[in-house]
Formats: C-alpha cells, sequence, structure tokens
C-alpha cells in the first residue's frame, strides 16, 4: 500500500543552480581575492621612489594608484596609495620612464545587472517570506497544511493497492453482504443502468471503536479494484472560514477525475454536527464545509460511480440532512462480534502467527465477550510476544489466554508486596464472588480466580466465561449478576467482620446494573415499563441521562437501593450455607495463588481435597 509520490528534481535544475552561483561569485571579485595584496604607502614614498628610478609600472584607478617596485635582488613588489589631485604626475611618470596607464572602469554585463538587481532580492525576500510562515504555523499548531489552501489533501491509493478485499475482514457478515452490492455496481454498472436503478451515493458506517469500519471501506476498494480516496474529518478543519469548503469541492473534483472510485471521510462527525444553534456557540467554518458537502452530494452523478463511505461512531449527532435519501441514504451499522464472529477474527490475525496445532479459539472467543476486532488481534499479538518472552518458537493456548487477561486487567504485579492479613482478605473476597456465582442457577461458570495483582489496580479478580451467546438478559440473571458482585464484600464482612476499599469497583458495577433495570429495562414493579432514562452516545461508553422530575429521580434511588440490599442479603446467605466450603476454598488459593475453574468446583462438589491437591 504506497501513495503516489512528487516526481524528484531533475538534475539539470541543480546544475543551473550551481552556474549561477558560480557566476555570482566570479563578478563579484572572485578573481581578485586570489591575487596578492599591495602594500598601503603614503603618497611621498611614491614620490620618492619614482625619483629613485625604480618605480617599474603604475595603474591609476579613479581613488587610488597602484605601482610596483623592483628591489636591488630584481624582485618585484606591489604597493598602494591613495590619488592625489597632482596636475604633474603624468609628466613625473613621463620623464621618469615609468610605464602608466589609467584603468578603465569594467562594467557588468545587462544580464548579470538584471539578475543582482531584481532575481536576487525577489529570492531572498521570498525565501524569508517561507520561513517565517512555517514559523507562524508551527505556533499556530497548524502544521505544514495549515498554509495549503483549497487542497483536501486526501491519501490516494490505487486500485488494487489498498491490500485489503472481504477476505480480510471477519465477524462483519451483514455489513459485507451490504457492502458487496456497491462492489457489484462498480465491476458491473451497466445491469444496474439497463433496468434504471441509481446506486445509493453514499454509505455511513456505524458503530463502536475499532470494530473494522475503515477496513471495511479499504476492503470495498479492494474488490472493486478502483482508485481509494481516504481522508479524515478534521483534515477539512481550517484555521480561515472557508477553507474547508475549498478542501470538499477539491476532493469532489479529484474524484470525479478518477471515477468510479470511492471516497471515505473517516470521523465524518467532525463537519456533519447537528446545526441551529441559534448563534450561540456556533463554527462558521464547520457549517460552511457541511454545507458544501451537502452541495457536492446533491451536484455529483452516481452513475459515473463515485461512492462515498464514511464512518463515525456518534451518529446521533450528524445533520439530518446529511442522512436524508440522496446522500448518505444507507446505513451500515458495524457492531462488535459474536461469538462465531470473535473466532473467526482471531483465526484470521492467527494466520500470520505461528501457533501450536491444538489452540483453541472458541474458548478464548467465550472469554472475550465484548471485545472489538481491535482488541481481538491485539489479544493474539500479545499471545505472540509472551510467547517470545518465554523463549518458544510457537503460541500456545496457555499464551492467549494469559493476554486475555492482559488486556481485560493489565500485567501482572509481581513484585508487589502484600501484607499476609490483606492477602487473606482479597483471598476470601475472591471466593466469594465464585461462590456466590456457583450457587445460582442463572449465572456464568467460575472459569479462572486469582489473587495476583494486576497493573490495572486489581488486586484479584474472579473469570466468569459463559458457555454460549446471549443477546437477551432476563431479570433474573441480571439481579444474579447484581448477588454475584456483592459476594466479595458480604464474604468481608462475614470472616472479618469489616470493610475494605477492596469493593469499590464491585460497586460500581452493582449500582450500574440496578440502575438500568430500573430506568432502561423496565424490570421494577413501582415504574413498570416507563422509560427513566435516555443513553447518549451509545458507541462511546453509553452514558446516560434522567429523563424524570427530581421527585421521580428520588424515587429511583430509592428502588435502585432496595434491589442492592435484596441482593446483598442473598449473598450472605449463600456464604452462610457454605460457611466450611469458603474457608476451605480460600486457604486453597491462598497456597496457590491462582486456580482454575475446574478445581474449584472440584473441591466445591467434594470431589477433591484441598490438603492433597496441595501436597501434589
Amino acid at each position: 500500500m504506497e501513495e503516489q509520490k512528487a516526481p524528484k528534481k531533475p538534475l539539470i535544475y541543480y546544475y543551473v543552480v550551481t552556474m549561477l552561483i558560480l557566476m555570482v561569485l566570479n563578478a563579484l571579485g572572485l578573481p581578485g581575492l586570489l591575487q596578492q595584496k599591495p602594500t598601503e604607502v603614503d603618497y611621498g614614498t611614491f614620490l620618492t621612489q619614482i625619483s629613485s628610478g625604480v618605480v617599474k609600472s603604475v595603474e591609476i584607478h579613479d581613488t587610488q594608484i597602484v605601482f610596483v617596485v623592483k628591489d636591488e635582488s630584481g624582485k618585484d613588489s606591489a604597493f598602494l596609495t591613495g590619488r592625489m589631485n597632482d596636475p604633474e604626475l603624468v609628466n613625473r611618470l613621463h620623464n621618469a620612464g615609468v610605464q602608466f596607464h589609467q584603468v578603465i572602469p569594467r562594467e557588468n554585463s545587462p544580464l548579470l545587472n538584471f539578475l543582482l538587481t531584481w532575481i536576487l532580492p525577489i529570492i531572498f525576500f521570498v525565501g524569508i517570506g517561507q520561513l517565517f510562515a512555517r514559523q507562524m504555523q508551527k505556533r499556530m499548531g497548524g502544521g505544514i497544511n495549515a498554509m495549503t489552501f483549497g487542497k483536501s489533501n486526501a491519501k490516494i491509493y490505487v486500485k488494487a493497492q489498498t491490500g485489503k478485499t472481504f477476505v480480510d475482514v471477519a465477524g462483519q457478515d451483514e455489513a459485507k453482504e451490504a457492502l458487496n452490492e456497491i462492489v457489484d455496481f462498480l465491476h458491473n454498472p451497466d445491469k444496474y443502468a439497463e433496468i434504471g436503478a441509481n446506486l445509493p451515493k453514499g454509505a455511513l458506517l456505524v458503530g463502536p471503536p475499532g470494530t473494522g469500519k475503515t477496513l471495511l471501506a479499504q476492503a470495498v476498494a479492494g474488490e472493486a479494484q478502483v482508485p481509494f480516496f481516504s481522508i479524515s474529518g478534521s483534515d477539512f478543519v481550517e484555521m480561515f472560514v472557508g477553507m474547508g469548503a475549498a478542501k470538499v469541492r477539491d476532493l469532489f473534483k479529484q474524484a470525479n477525475e478518477k471515477a468510479p472510485c470511492i471516497v471515505f471521510i473517516d470521523e465524518i462527525d467532525t463537519i456533519g454536527k447537528k446545526r441551529g444553534n441559534g448563534g450561540i456557540g456556533g463554527n462558521d467554518e464547520r457549517e460552511q464545509t457541511l454545507n458544501q458537502l451537502l452541495t457536492e452530494m446533491d451536484g455529483f452523478d452516481g452513475k459515473k460511480g463515485v461512492v462515498i463511505l464514511a464512518a463515525t461512531n456518534r451518529p446521533e449527532s450528524l445533520d439530518k440532512a446529511l442522512l436524508r435519501p440522496g446522500r448518505f441514504d444507507r446505513r451500515i451499522p458495524v457492531e462488535l462480534p459474536d461469538l462465531a464472529g470473535r473466532e473467526a477474527i482471531l483465526k484470521v490475525h492467527a494466520q500470520k502467527i505461528k501457533m501450536n496445532q491444538d489452540i483453541n479459539f472458541n474458548a478464548i472467543a467465550r472469554a472475550t465477550a465484548g471485545a472489538s476486532g481491535a482488541e481481538l488481534a491485539n489479544i493474539i499479538n500479545e499471545g505472540a510476544l509472551r510467547a517470545v518472552k518465554c523463549g518458544r518458537t510457537l503460541v500456545s493456548q496457555n499464551d492467549l489466554e494469559e493476554s486475555v487477561e492482559v488486556v481485560i486487567a493489565g500485567y501482572q504485579r509481581k513484585g508487589a508486596v502484600i501484607a499476609p492479613k490483606e492477602k487473606e482478605i482479597i483471598a476470601y473476597h475472591e471466593i466469594g464472588h465464585a461462590l456466590v456465582a456457583a450457587k445460582q442457577s442463572d449465572s456464568a461458570p467460575v472459569h479462572k480466580i486469582t489473587i495476583i495483582p494486576r497493573t490495572s489496580g486489581a488486586l484479584g479478580y474472579t473469570m466468569q466465561v459463559e458457555e454460549s451467546e446471549h443477546v437477551l438478559m432476563s431479570k433474573e440473571q441480571a439481579f444474579n449478576k447484581i448477588v454475584t458482585f456483592t459476594g466479595g464484600r458480604t464474604a468481608e464482612e462475614l470472616i472479618f467482620n469489616t470493610f475494605t476499599s477492596g469493593a469499590a469497583n464491585d460497586i460500581e458495577q452493582v449500582t450500574k446494573i440496578a440502575r438500568a433495570m430500573v430506568t432502561r429495562f423496565g424490570m421494577s414493579k413501582k415504574f413498570d415499563m416507563m422509560a427513566l432514562e435516555t443513553v447518549n452516545n451509545q458507541y462511546l461508553g453509553g452514558d446516560a441521562s434522567l429523563a424524570c422530575s427530581s421527585e421521580t429521580a428520588t424515587k429511583i434511588d430509592e428502588e435502585v437501593l432496595a434491589i442492592i440490599k435484596q441482593a446483598h442479603e442473598k449473598a450472605a446467605e449463600i456464604l452462610k450455607d457454605n460457611i466450611d466450603k469458603l474457608h476451605e476454598l480460600a486457604r486453597y488459593l491462598l497456597e496457590k495463588e491462582t486456580i482454575t475453574g475446574e478445581e474449584f468446583m472440584e473441591i466445591l462438589a467434594g470431589e477433591q481435597n484441598p490438603q492433597s491437591a496441595l501436597n501434589k
């Protein structure tokens, strides 16, 4: 994938510049610098030398006299004196038999005079201007491109050089199917024109970060084998009003010249935000750029084969005029991959990595629910890095499992020193989570328990892995999740009769799930199916804002608290009923520091004696 480079300057260019420099140096007296410099004397010495008959030759200049004297050894010496108002000088020289002459001033050629008078000053001032302009751009933070007025600066990839096809995209089958129609049109436009159908001018790729929106756009260009223009929405943002609009015009001009082609605008929400702020906090440059984009999309002929693809993770912020039919009239979701999609993505990225034959990608996919394609690629790479670090030439299953934990919780803090009492509290805390999860029906199985601290700040964690993918969450499942989260703090209360700060993250998760049950999922009898919260930026964290009165907000807090208290009581009841297993498993974890879900379930079921396992 290479960008088109500007051609280098021909060699003759450098020859011409060198010759001009030599000509100027020669005209400015370079030969004179190579001559011997005469000794300066007074005018009286000059007259005395003439009278003595030792002066050999004299050159009379406008302001000075240069004369050559032959000494007793026959060696010539040059001397210099100032010219005086001496009417008898010519007679003296003539009577003394000295060779003398008046030096005629040499005039420069008209071409050299033109170069010295006009060309060199212009070059000098242009160079100074460029230097000041670059310094001003750096201070303004605009970089070199801040003054490239009206140029789109789009990266252009010629056909078949994006290096990507649909084979490189996994886990997005629905998006690929929707984009296949665009590829088919670019390959066979006649069959669409015959029936009178028009291809959508624009397609908007919408989804969370890291799901492969840019990769999909490159794959479309690779499949269709047409030029691919790639530009970010931020590239249109300029320091001068009107420059962004000029860049839009230039981009569409280039696209029409290279049709059929694909124009990809990444992060289009930068210039496509909703208008109508009433003049408060508005942005004239951004709005002019958006207006120009709307005009250009209306103006170009879709039958030429110019397809506009755009990507954003903030579709709710886009202007309605941008999404109407005739512009971006096709919206293609690029969501987080499901279980099968995650497994396919892992296999695609694993093709370039040397791995053992017994790798279970399905197990890794089940352990990475909610991961994006970029995160899955990072997991494969982290596994390869760990294999190299351990001195192996092949990636093992253990490497990938550890890389999952690295991405989720960070690297192990092997040098961390934790007091024995605190380590014991952490062990009971994690076993509390695992024991509560295992004793509930609607709960994911425990996969791993560890009390080794991680760089993310976690002092330990309990990993649960679903056996299958779920697209819905029942009220019982949501409530049991809350019960599991409260299990750690409940174990601390039950065994040590105290509270610690170790449950801070658990408390955040408990509150978040309980509030969602009440305000968004309609899982509260008091509020029934009333929507009390709206989600903002669903692809960027999903922050929610209340859509109710302050009195209702107070009742929401009471309902959320009631759910949490009920879950807390259920967790305490489970742990009290299994107090012996809590002690048994906590001591085993304290010694081993990390145990698998299989070991945990065997001890819990009484199939394995913890003491005998430790002796092994």
